[in-house]
């Protein structure tokens, strides 16, 4: 009779599967603030057993787990052994030598990388969007902001997963009413709530991270992840894990992958 009362228990709440380690991880747009600190926590130890990154030139590594490829392979349309992808689209680049090796895609290319993507095999794609929390509409934060967007969410990936980074407004050397204007924009910022302003990139690239290690165990589909949500997820490092699970409506019992 106990085992039948153990056995019913375990029925009406079923444990986690053991999270496994995806095999390899792509990052589109490894340059920048942002983009190299996704590639940094992907690199870290245990995380993937391969990091693939997509340079326009070519790199010396001796990191390992880190193998650069070419541009020219995911426009040729040649098969790509990765289990995810990320694209990380920043607002604005500074070219310091590093960033000019990786491929820096523009918003304006979220959908051809995505065709691209999908043509090469890939199945789950992260796309890490920026904007400016002072002028998004509310519901832009939950939702598509443009058509291409909409474009990129019928193309058919069975995990499609866009992160809304609030990103701070650069500086810019204007003058006269151009400098006027940007000065009242960068006011608007102080009317942000904290939930809303951007996080620090270190912080944004564990959830993302954390996110395409999480994504092989949740129901397929298209999600849009609010900074208001980010914001949450950052807030307890050593919960993230738990955190992020929950957001995906996992369960707890999670197992930690195993470095390969």
């Amino acid at each position: 009779m106990t085992d039948l009362m153990q056995a019913l228990r375990g029925a009406q709440h079923p444990s986690a599967a053991p999270l496994q380690p995806l095999r390899s991880l792509l990052v589109v747009g490894g340059g920048g603030t942002l983009g190299s600190a996704v590639l940094a926590e992907a690199l870290a130890a245990g995380r993937f057993a391969r990091v693939m990154a997509l340079v326009a030139e070519p790199i010396c590594s001796t990191v390992r787990g880190f193998v650069p490829l070419d541009a020219a392979v995911l426009a040729r349309g040649d098969a790509l052994a990765a289990d995810a992808a990320v694209v990380v689209l920043e607002r604005r680049r500074y070219s310091n030598g590093r960033d000019d090796a990786f491929s820096q895609p523009q918003v304006d290319e979220l959908l051809p990388i995505a065709r691209q993507l999908l043509r090469s095999g890939v199945r789950r794609l992260l796309v890490v969007v920026p904007h400016s929390p002072a002028l998004m509409p509310q519901a832009l934060a939950h939702g598509f902001a443009n058509l291409d967007e909409t474009a990129v969410a019928g193309l058919g990936f069975d995990h499609l997963v866009m992160l809304r980074a609030a990103q701070a407004q650069a500086p810019e050397t204007t003058r006269g009413m151009a400098r006027v204007a940007a000065l009242w924009l960068a006011q608007l910022s102080w009317m942000v709530p904290q939930r809303q302003q951007a996080l620090r990139a270190v912080a944004l690239a564990r959830c993302v991270v954390q996110l395409a290690r999480l994504l092989p165990m949740a129901t397929p589909g298209t999600r849009v992840i609010s900074p208001e949500q980010l914001w949450q997820w950052s807030q307890n490092d050593a919960g993230l894990e738990a955190a992020i699970a929950r957001g995906l409506g996992l369960g707890l019992g999670l197992v930690p992958p195993t470095a390969p």
